[in-house]
């Protein structure tokens, strides 16, 4: 996985990935740098690289003059997750989410609201990239995700945990005047198609946000958004 800008490369040190080795461009080897005294502490190879080296490995053209080789994102279990000792757990789970700009959006959302864990389907959907670490500026390091084979039997495991499932979809109970002040999960469906029915029938109901304009859906990773700091507003 490739890292790419210096606030991220720098959160990739501090969260404990593995780095193979960090390219940083040459004309700031003679400076004092944060990251390559950290990189150096851990040992982490440092290769200093002309500009042009890393203008054509970078995918995203903002480098920053660093560009990081890491292991691919490792994920947390789904029986590790649920076994969290939160008095009022909250998870997110995605249904077919495909860009990468709004997982990692989501990724930051769930971070700074302190949900407990985010839960992904294997097929379908977007999996973590180097495009997902880099929209997320760096709360992926602080954010547990599982990856499931079937959404269906995570919901189940969800509700055999005693957590109340919710799809956010159109059609359902106002957000505003439902009590959500519970053990919790939260499904956010894909851009274009939303929440499965096959999903929603297994959910404990429907949630949606109240909308006035001639638009009938708001962007994912913004939904995602107002629903979880919904949530949090109600918890006090």
């Amino acid at each position: 996985m490739q890292i790419e800008g210096r606030n991220q490369v720098r959160q990739a040190i501090d969260s404990g990935l593995t780095i193979n080795k960090i390219m940083i461009d040459s004309n700031y080897s003679h400076r004092k740098d944060e990251i390559v005294f950290f990189a150096r502490k851990k040992r982490i190879r440092i290769d200093f690289v002309p500009k042009q080296a890393l203008d054509r490995k970078s995918t995203t053209s903002h480098h920053q003059g660093y560009i990081a080789d890491a292991v691919d994102f490792k994920y947390t279990d789904l029986e590790e997750l649920l076994n969290d000792k939160s008095e009022k757990p909250l998870y997110v789970l995605l249904d077919g989410i495909e860009d990468p700009h709004n997982f990692g959006a989501i990724i930051r959302s769930c971070e700074c609201a302190g949900v407990n864990g985010i839960i992904i389907p294997k097929n379908r959907a977007c999996l973590v990239n180097d495009t997902v670490v880099r929209t997320s500026t760096g709360a992926i390091s602080n954010m547990k995700i599982a990856l499931v084979t079937n959404l269906k039997e995570a919901i189940n495991e969800l509700k055999n945990k005693n957590i109340w499932v919710y799809a956010a979809e159109t059609g359902g109970e106002n957000i505003y005047q439902k009590n959500l002040n519970q053990p919790i999960a939260i499904i956010i469906g894909s851009e274009g198609k939303g929440v499965k029915k096959s999903i929603i029938d297994n959910c404990d109901g429907v949630i949606s946000l109240p909308l006035k304009g001639k638009v009938n859906s708001l962007n994912a990773s913004v939904a995602c958004g107002i629903v979880i700091f919904e949530i949090l507003r109600q918890r006090g």
